[in-house]
């Protein structure tokens, strides 16, 4: 019997075959990273999941209220022997881009660090300052 396939409806061996397909001319590779926000008293902090990178592969910028990371990442392989020479090419990048809340996030305080695969920018919130009413005697 043969099954006519919905591609409105992706089966689960698409998803399982969708990585483990080889990139046979080099093309470049955009992934997007998995990224947490987690929102405390205090900050917000961004996590993004980036293994086999360094801190070096990362640019992170703030223009307008908007937190842009993106990375580049060359790679250049050769294997001599003595019957072949073989070159691989390889080229990874994403970008991922984040509307601030501006009125929340103290700009002149994020920082960011990579370790352990994991780059992790924090957004100190801004301090709110309460303004006391101010009393207005009536002579």
């Amino acid at each position: 019997m043969l099954v006519k396939r919905n591609p409105v409806f992706p089966s689960i061996f698409d998803e399982l075959l969708r990585d483990l397909t080889i990139n046979t001319n080099n093309e470049p590779k955009f992934t997007v990273p998995a990224v947490n926000i987690v929102e405390n008293d205090t900050e917000f902090l961004v996590s993004l999941a980036a293994p086999g990178m360094s801190k070096k592969d990362f640019n992170i910028d703030l223009t307008d209220d908007v937190l842009t990371i993106s990375s580049e990442k060359h790679e250049e392989n050769e294997e001599k022997n003595d019957n072949f020479t073989r070159k691989e090419y390889s080229y990874n990048a994403f970008r991922r881009s984040f509307t601030l809340p501006s009125d929340l996030v103290d700009s002149e305080k994020i920082s960011a660090s990579y370790k352990n695969g994991e780059l992790i920018i924090k957004l100190p919130k801004k301090e709110m300052v309460v303004k006391k009413p101010k009393l207005i005697e009536v002579k």
